[in-house]
């Protein structure tokens, strides 16, 4: 027999997987809104098909008395409402207490009065597994009063709303508790951040920083329960409609839940990211059970909570679900469900799909960008540089006057390129005359400004010369990009008798660039305002094997900025360090055996310092990069063994051990050539 429903919040996120279920029963649906929501309810009917005689729009608020229903709509319904589901209400543990309280409970108390008004059959209020608080142990579906730990307004507007219902007696009532709502476990669809969510941008910032390889473990921490929004709508409409079922309260829980340490790793593995082996001990489960929760925020270092809120948007709240202490026992719930063939799905199968529609739909246009790239590596690149100009690269350098060493290929070329386009006057300085004018004429068919230079970095005197010139011509420099380098791949066994590698590296890569420091900060200090790009390398933070001199020599720039830093800072002349990974430029080109690694483009290379330049962060390095510097910090033998194997696998060139290729055995094959390729991909970016 069709049935006829009155339901509040029907357009929120439960209730629009709600109402067509109901719909498909055959009855008449009673939707209240405000009357600004009227044409969303236009909308609902084309989607789901049905006309204005099946769903039926009745304007009110639940802020106001009986809802805020006119009386002669009160009266057309009287007595012909067989279920008022009440759905309408805050989820949401951020929002303010006076506003929770108004609808929470406030709401509550005007829909209940509003069903009494029209007798309707039964109220069906959908609460919450919040009604528990803090409650430590096991909780089951006919405990109430016994919650603890209800000082977060959330919880304990939950309670009262829940209390309010449990003492009417002139109607009857059912109660729903559902857990951590979450997408649909087909689709992923959600409307809303909340809950897990808050969680996912520093898990995708984890898995954007840490390498995949990586192995970690995390300790399992307290049970979340977590349950997909189908299986909340597919309980509710088949417990609704059962008899003998008035007066019960029922938990929408996963009966088993995921620990905290789990959730981590189902979810870095969805994100892409490295694999976590959880810690799974009675003993450690024990202690963190005994940790204060409700006292999380006051055992914190102050301003921690907050730091943590400003980066990743996880509310201080949120971070006491890490040893959450309730159990929800939903035994008696799932014996019925159960003869009805719904069960809750373990939130591992079908996290994919909500942390694919969350990147797809809820993260922002960086991310999307980034998915839409196959390889582990295109998508490293693309999250780390972002596609085309940097947003707000004209502003950082229109007008001003930047330049840019080794500017006649490669990174320093694209550099040029783009600054120009931006509107700076763009100083060019390189060895080369003739690929310098190459340079120069591809800047002035563009429409940009750009002079060119010539200049040895390594020579003490031409770089004075240069700085004397650049100032005598233009006044100031605004913008300095020390991007001209020499690489040396050479062990060190093989270098015992050449000291001179040492000497030219550091001769260029470390003296020359700081000439050019110490030629052009005296007029930035002075003129209060200045921005020194030094590109270094991904190798000082991995010291990879083979790279001694010029690990050595990048090094040392690095060491000279971060302390200069702190003593220009108050006078904003800034240093910016980039550890780069490997760049497909005519310095690799020697190494043969760099063609089959993955590289960055120096157009992806000079995205990377163009954004530095907008940005001015102290440090740009990629996530192995960091990972490296992390590894030989912590697990410092680790990283020696990991580094050891990569030097036997990749052997020193022909050139490096001081045999000509003639004489050389042809290269191996098979498994070790599998081998190299393996690496290669693995650490993506880093100098082998």
């Amino acid at each position: 027999m069709a049935q006829t429903y009155f339901v509040t919040g029907g357009t929120g996120f439960i209730g629009r997987f709600l109402v067509p279920k109901l719909l498909d029963r055959g009855g008449r649906v009673y939707l209240l809104v405000r009357e600004q929501s009227l044409p969303k309810v236009e909308q609902l009917r084309v989607l789901w098909g049905v006309d204005d005689t099946q769903l039926v729009a009745v304007t009110g608020d639940i802020a106001r008395a009986r809802l805020g229903v006119e009386r002669a709509a009160l009266a057309a319904l009287k007595g012909r409402v067989d279920h008022v589901v009440h759905l309408a209400a805050i989820y949401d543990i951020t929002a303010d207490e006076a506003a929770q309280q108004a609808a929470n409970v406030g709401g509550t108390r005007h829909a209940l009065a509003f069903a009494k008004a029209i007798g309707a059959g039964c109220f069906h209020h959908v609460s919450s597994i919040a009604v528990a608080g803090l409650y430590r142990g096991r909780f089951t579906e006919d405990m109430f009063d016994e919650a603890t730990g209800l000082e977060n307004p959330y919880y304990r507007s939950k309670h009262e709303a829940e209390a309010l219902v449990r003492r009417e007696t002139a109607i009857a009532w059912r109660i729903y508790r559902p857990g951590v709502v979450v997408g649909h476990s087909a689709t992923g669809e959600i409307d809303k951040i909340d809950g897990p969510y808050f969680f996912f941008p520093a898990i995708r910032r984890v898995a954007d920083t840490l390498p995949r390889w990586l192995r970690a473990v995390v300790l399992q921490g307290g049970v979340i329960n977590i349950v997909p929004v189908d299986f909340v709508v597919a309980a509710m409409d088949h417990l609704m409609h059962q008899r003998r079922l008035d007066g019960r309260t029922f938990f929408l829980t996963d009966p088993q839940g995921i620990s905290v340490g789990d959730l981590v790793r189902v979810l870095l593995e969805a994100s892409r990211g490295p694999r976590l082996g959880v810690v799974r001990s009675r003993a450690l489960e024990q202690l963190l059970a005994g940790l204060p929760v409700e006292r999380l925020g006051a055992m914190v270092p102050s301003g921690t909570l907050e730091a943590v809120a400003r980066r990743y948007g996880i509310p201080p709240e949120a971070l006491k679900f890490i040893g959450y202490p309730t159990r929800f026992d939903s035994t008696r719930t799932h014996r019925v469900l159960e003869r009805a063939g719904i069960a809750c799905p373990s939130f591992e199968s079908y996290a994919p799909v909500i942390w694919d529609y969350w990147e797809r739909h809820l993260a922002g246009e960086r991310m999307r960008e980034a998915n839409a790239h196959a390889g582990a590596w295109s998508r490293l690149v693309e999250r780390t540089l972002g596609r085309g100009e940097p947003r707000g690269l004209r502003r950082a350098v229109a007008g001003k006057v930047v330049v840019v060493t080794g500017a006649s290929s490669g990174i320093g070329r694209d550099c040029a390129l783009q600054l120009a386009a931006a509107g700076a006057t763009v100083i060019l300085a390189a060895r080369g005359v003739d690929k310098l004018g190459e340079t120069i004429a591809a800047v002035r068919a563009r429409g940009g400004a750009a002079f060119s230079y010539p200049c040895d970095i390594a020579d003490m005197a031409d770089c004075d010369r240069f700085v004397a010139e650049v100032l005598r011509n233009h006044g100031h420099v605004d913008i300095l990009i020390n991007n001209a380098g020499r690489s040396i791949r050479r062990s060190v066994r093989h270098s015992f008798d050449r000291f001179h590698d040492y000497e030219r590296t550091m001769q260029l890569n470390y003296f020359g660039a700081l000439r050019l420091i110490m030629g052009f900060a005296p007029g930035m200090l002075e003129r209060r305002g200045g921005h020194i790009v030094n590109i270094s390398s991904i190798g000082v933070l991995a010291s990879p094997p083979r790279f001694s001199a010029y690990v050595a020599s990048k090094a040392a720039l690095d060491a000279f900025s971060w302390c200069a830093a702190s003593e220009f800072a108050d006078r904003d002349v800034r240093f910016t360090t980039i550890n780069m990974p490997l760049v497909r430029t005519p310095m690799i080109a020697p190494t043969r055996l760099y063609d089959a690694f993955p590289t960055l483009t120096p157009e992806q290379a000079a995205n990377l310092v163009m954004k530095a330049i907008v940005e001015r962060p102290k440090r740009v390095a990629t996530g192995l990069g960091v990972a490296g510097a992390v590894a030989q910090a912590l697990a410092p033998q680790l990283s020696e063994f990991i580094l050891n194997r990569a030097y036997h696998l990749f052997p020193d060139s022909p050139a490096a051990r001081g045999v000509t290729e003639e004489g050389e055995a042809a290269s191996p094959r098979g498994s070790l050539a599998r081998a190299q390729r393996l690496f290669a991909q693995v650490f993506s970016g880093v100098h082998w």
